[in-house]
């Protein structure tokens, strides 16, 4: 395999049938729709400009359209969510979730566009591009977060982007909101994981008792000054939640999930100006990560 190329042939196969085969309704076919995905992949693999994705994948023009086309109308979604619905039937979802964020700084070439800042809109919905872009400003500057919801082995389920400066506690319902694991013959798609571990970031009352409702173990351990708080209040303060902490070690997987997101440059810095062709990149990613464990699934 060329450094050109990332995918295997068993790989594409799982894929190749929900990309379209042309960037418009009346545009003219791909050469080799493989080449794009390739083209964008080798893009944010090395944090290149769009200019300068090497002739061997076709036209940049013809590759970032697409790209933005596809991220737009959620077929990088589409494609992340037959996966893992083959995952799911093939037993390889570990439904111990974690979550967490990431910051990723963004480059001057992601921040010379118009920003509304006052908004409240901080996570890229599909098809819909924030006012603010996703881009926020925070102690190390201008930078965007990347959110994550993955499996008991590190593997994203899903995949949202927000400002930098947000705090990660309220996007925990929009994650939990976005899990819907369809299944293969009839059943409705699942939604519920087993456990969700957390750091202290998102340890609320609402989140627990939402948590709770929803019959989902919570791991999250409880922050210093909430500790103080509830032994202020003596009895009224209610009995501390419980932690397993020999579970909670098993949080690692979601740090370890961003190290293997971030081995792509494009990811790790943001040079995109729009928040859902960034988000759209990331949810590749997300694909890339899931397709050699498929592959090889007999």
């Amino acid at each position: 395999m060329s450094r050109f190329q990332l995918l295997t042939d068993a790989q594409w196969s799982l894929i190749e049938d929900l990309l379209p085969v042309r960037t418009g309704k009346k545009g003219r076919p791909f050469r080799d729709a493989r080449s794009m995905v390739e083209g964008i992949i080798y893009r944010y693999r090395c944090g290149i400009a769009w200019r300068d994705v090497p002739e061997v994948f076709g036209p940049w023009q013809t590759i970032w359209t697409w790209h933005r086309r596809m991220s737009a109308e959620g077929t990088w979604d589409l494609v992340l969510a037959r996966l893992l619905a083959a995952a799911d039937e093939a037993g390889i979802i570990n439904w111990a979730v974690s979550v967490d964020s990431t910051i990723a700084r963004a480059h001057q070439h992601a921040t010379n566009i118009t920003r509304d800042t006052g908004g409240w809109v901080e996570l890229h919905e599909s098809g819909e591009e924030p006012p603010d872009h996703g881009i926020g400003r925070s102690r190390g500057g201008l930078t965007s977060k990347i959110h994550h919801l993955v499996d008991g082995h590190g593997r994203p389920l899903v995949v949202l982007v927000g400002a930098g400066q947000a705090h990660d506690g309220p996007v925990l319902e929009h994650l939990l909101a976005h899990l819907k694991v369809q299944r293969r013959g009839p059943g409705r798609p699942r939604t519920r994981p087993d456990r969700l571990r957390a750091d202290k970031a998102y340890s609320s009352r609402a989140t627990r008792q939402r948590l709770r409702r929803r019959g989902i173990v919570a791991v999250i351990p409880e922050p210093s000054d909430q500790i103080r708080h509830r032994k202020r209040r003596g009895t009224q303060g209610g009995r501390p939640p419980a932690l397993d902490t020999e579970d909670y070690k098993g949080r690692n997987v979601v740090e370890r999930g961003f190290n293997a997101t971030k081995q792509w440059r494009g990811l790790a810095t943001r040079y995109d100006k729009l928040a859902l062709v960034y988000r759209g990149a990331a949810v590749l990613r997300a694909i890339t990560l899931w397709l050699p464990h498929l592959s090889d699934t007999p």
